[in-house]
């Protein structure tokens, strides 16, 4: 095991005018699990493939605990990876598979035979070690690829989106052996995702990117709680934070008939006079409609037996922008069309600087 670092590595491909990673400095714990998570085209992948060895780096140093590995081919990195393709040979069977890279490192037969048995125990896979791959399920083939990385006993794992080829209900269930399993193992390992669900509930810490800048770097609980700008507060959250744009006044921050206050540091801390309040869905109390608050209209309401959302429309905003994400009680009793006033907690509020897009202070 060892810890992962990242000391102002930059890749920038040929053709392009601005870089796929931009100096990214981040440093991952000795048996850490860190998801790199962000929008398509944001340099989660590429940053994986700069560790793996895989891509060159322009500028800037990779550590793989102590050693330098900035130059070091890909193969001596005493990494494995585990793709979004399984890439397993299907005319092998799941235990020759799963044994590959160690009968090209000439282990020997017994020892190879126990590596390839630990892993099929850990993974569930002991009844299916002399099938072939087309006899499994995705899941089972996606355990198999993540039993071939085990079986090299790697200092680092590298994750390129693994769960995306399988559908919803075994994603849920594969994301959770892959978490639980890493535990186990307490090997340091690099995740990319483009879901914000799978990082939250998978990373010790996620690192959220955004053309190719690093954003923020928190526990999945500080990023919901207190994400450092208007890009991390959108991007993290399903459904997403409501970012309702305001002017500061002298009673606070307005945004319609909802007034927010503001503190002297907040004001102190503006460079304009606009405002941007972001509130998540479960941040509004739901009133009868004349309440304090922002009055709106109840556009959709979507039932999941447990909890409503109320997709309203806001008459204060503008395009997309108008709609506005309210969390209510199971079976709610507010059907579309209904006016309704949705009071924010103020607890649960966030307040951004609309022209920095950074995190205003308490």
């Amino acid at each position: 095991m060892a810890t992962v670092t990242f000391d102002g590595a930059t890749r920038t491909y040929p053709g392009l005018d601005h870089p796929a990673v931009d100096h990214l400095d981040l440093e991952v714990g000795d048996g850490e699990f860190l998801v790199l998570v962000g929008p398509s085209g944001c340099g989660k992948s590429t940053t994986l493939r700069m560790l793996a060895g895989l891509e060159p780096v322009d500028e800037g140093t990779i550590y793989i605990g102590d050693r330098d590995v900035t130059r070091t081919l890909a193969k001596d990195r005493d990494i494995a990876m585990v793709f979004q393709s399984y890439a397993l040979y299907p005319h092998m069977t799941v235990a020759e598979n799963i044994g590959f890279h160690l009968k090209v490192k000439r282990l020997p037969r017994a020892e190879r035979a126990q590596r390839v048995q630990e892993a099929a125990r850990i993974l569930d896979l002991e009844e299916f070690l002399d099938r072939k791959p087309a006899k499994l399920s995705g899941g089972q083939r996606q355990r198999v690829a993540m039993g071939r990385a085990i079986v090299r006993q790697p200092q680092v794992f590298l994750m390129d989106e693994p769960l995306s080829n399988l559908d919803a209900k075994l994603r849920v269930q594969t994301r959770t052996q892959i978490a639980a399993l890493q535990r186990r193992l307490g090997v340091t390992t690099v995740y990319v995702t483009h879901d914000q669900v799978e990082a939250m509930t998978m990373g010790d810490r996620v690192a959220v990117l955004d053309n190719g800048v690093l954003q923020q770097v928190a526990t999945p609980k500080d990023l919901f709680t207190s994400p450092v700008n208007v890009f991390v507060a959108g991007f993290i959250g399903s459904p997403s934070m409501n970012l309702l744009p305001a002017t500061a006044g002298e009673g606070g921050a307005t945004h319609g008939t909802l007034v927010v206050p503001l503190t002297p540091a907040q004001r102190s801390a503006l460079t304009s006079a606009d405002v941007t309040i972001g509130v998540r869905p479960e941040g509004w109390t739901v009133l009868p409609d004349g309440g304090d608050g922002l009055d709106v209209t109840v556009a959709v309401v979507e039932e999941l037996g447990s909890e409503s959302f109320l997709y309203c429309t806001d008459p204060a905003g503008d395009g997309l922008e108008s709609q506005v994400v309210a969390r209510a009680e199971g079976l709610s009793s507010s059907s579309p069309g209904d006016r309704v006033t949705l009071a924010p907690v103020l607890g649960r509020l966030h307040l951004f600087d609309s022209a920095t897009g950074a995190r205003l202070p308490a």
